[in-house]
């Protein structure tokens, strides 16, 4: 059985460990080999499946592809605080993702309030306020 096979088997019974060892000794960010570079995008996906945040973030530091997927995994499981603090250190692509999230959930004057604290002038925050469609009047 090849790596990527024994991966695949571990990652389908949540062996996490085990698949993510295999992963990331073949991963390498922005690899002129694409199969390097998969396998890193793969290794962050391992680790929020994982549910190893504190490694995640402490790889987004400096990983363009470690930040996209913790902001992408705390949007999606609605961690608003989480979202707020990483834009609070500035985080545009978490200012992003607080906004949308905020919005999703019927929070939309929260959503202006956290643009004009974390981005007043981030025009792309304040589209993405205003490209939401308002919820229907009561009348």
């Amino acid at each position: 059985m090849e790596w990527y096979e024994q991966a695949r088997a571990a990652e389908e019974i949540r062996d996490w460990d085990t698949a993510i060892a295999l992963v990331s000794a073949r991963a390498a960010c922005y690899s002129a080999d694409f199969r390097a570079h998969d396998s890193h995008l793969w290794h962050m996906d391992l680790l929020v499946g994982a549910e190893r945040f504190a490694e995640l973030t402490e790889l987004a530091r400096t990983d363009v592809h470690a930040r996209r997927r913790l902001n992408r995994s705390l949007h999606e499981r609605g961690m608003d605080r989480a979202l707020r603090h990483r834009a609070e250190e500035g985080d545009k692509g978490a200012l992003y993702l607080l906004v949308r999230l905020l919005c999703e959930t019927g929070r939309l004057p929260e959503a202006g309030r956290a643009v004009e604290d974390l981005g007043p002038e981030d025009e792309y925050a304040h589209q993405i306020v205003a490209d939401f469609p308002a919820p229907p009047s009561g009348d």
